[in-house]
């Protein structure tokens, strides 16, 4: 999924937020999406002390000495055309103010040069939103936001099985200009009165959207009708709209409040995420039903089986109260208890 919202973002000419704890493989999905059109990359983990030299480059001393502030931006943030930020919110005020020329205009500027960069999206990632007021105007910047968690443990052994591949390249930084020109021209007129009406019902819910970020959003929607191979935007493409709300309270609500607007979504290009988008707490329940089906009609019964169907059922108490779990979890979930009481 991440992946997808990666390209979706690239696409969009946006950039993409993930919060998430450490070890939940936000990095891992810059470096594919990298990997699949062979782009140049940069990764940088920030601190309070990082310089800015360490991200967009030291200065020219050569060109120094002829009075001539210049930067040796080679292999640096501003030669990147992907790029992955952690901790983006630890940088100093220097750094992230030239951070936003950087992901606004896509310009780096030093002195009295500037420098028109080649980056198509930069994913920034940390472990919570910024509660400050100035670094909450940064994040801002960051239209896409998807929340991670670490797996459950029905799916340890899944986790536990895999192995990290390297992607084969797939497309070029050229594929990626021709969706993104495509993107400009996608006529969005029939979808509007759709999209202005879920904006009303979101206002009404008390979610807060600036005006900048309401017109934005419909390049996340016009990315998701190329990604589908059109050039008309449909009810189908909503579903960016959701990851473009800025906390998992305002994301779950919108999945319950435009219910109707986004039962049309979906996305045969990007279906993880689609998934994700429209169903969230749904598609989980999906998962962990399908999950104890499987563990409840094995024939080996072993030790190492009754610890994973506990796995299950501890990942389905984390997920859902009582109140807001679904019958057929209900009653699945009811199943196990049974099975592990004999």
């Amino acid at each position: 999924m991440l992946v997808e919202l990666v390209l979706l973002a690239a696409v969009a000419e946006e950039h993409l937020l993930i919060i998430g704890p450490p070890g939940t493989a936000k990095s891992l999905a810059a470096r594919r999406a990298a990997q699949v059109f062979e782009a140049r990359y940069f990764e940088y983990l920030l601190g309070r002390f990082t310089e800015p030299s360490e991200i967009f480059g030291p200065v020219d001393l050569k060109k120094l000495r002829e009075g001539i502030v210049e930067t040796e931006v080679g292999g640096m943030l501003p030669d990147a055309e992907l790029a992955f930020l952690d901790e983006v919110f630890l940088g100093s005020s220097a750094i992230l103010n030239t951070l936003l020329g950087l992901l606004n205009e896509r310009s780096f500027r030093r002195g009295k040069s500037r420098l028109d960069v080649p980056l198509r999206v930069c994913v920034g990632a940390s472990n919570a939103l910024p509660t400050d007021e100035a670094l909450a105007a940064f994040a801002d910047r960051f239209l896409l936001r998807v929340f991670v968690e670490p797996l459950p443990d029905a799916l340890l052994e899944e986790l536990l099985a895999s192995r990290p591949t390297k992607l084969k390249p797939m497309a070029t930084m050229a594929d990626l200009d021709e969706l993104i020109s495509a993107a400009r021209e996608v006529d969005l007129s029939a979808l509007r009165p759709i999209y202005a009406q879920c904006v009303r019902l979101l206002r009404q819910a008390g979610v807060e959207l600036t005006d900048r970020r309401l017109v934005r959003i419909q390049r996340l929607i016009s990315a998701a009708a190329v990604l589908n191979d059109r050039t008309r935007a449909e009810p189908e493409d909503l579903w960016p709209l959701v990851f473009a709300l800025p906390n998992p309270d305002t994301q779950s609500l919108a999945r319950n409040v435009l219910k109707q607007q986004l039962d049309a979504s979906r996305s045969d290009a990007m279906p993880g995420a689609a998934q994700e988008a429209t169903q969230g707490r749904a598609a989980r329940a999906k998962l962990l039903e399908e999950r104890a089906a499987v563990l409840l009609t094995t024939e080996l019964k072993d030790a190492a089986w009754r610890l994973q169907l506990e796995g299950v059922a501890r990942d389905i108490d984390a997920a859902f109260s009582s109140e807001t779990i679904p019958d057929a979890l209900k009653a699945r979930r009811q199943l196990i208890v049974d099975t592990l009481k004999q």
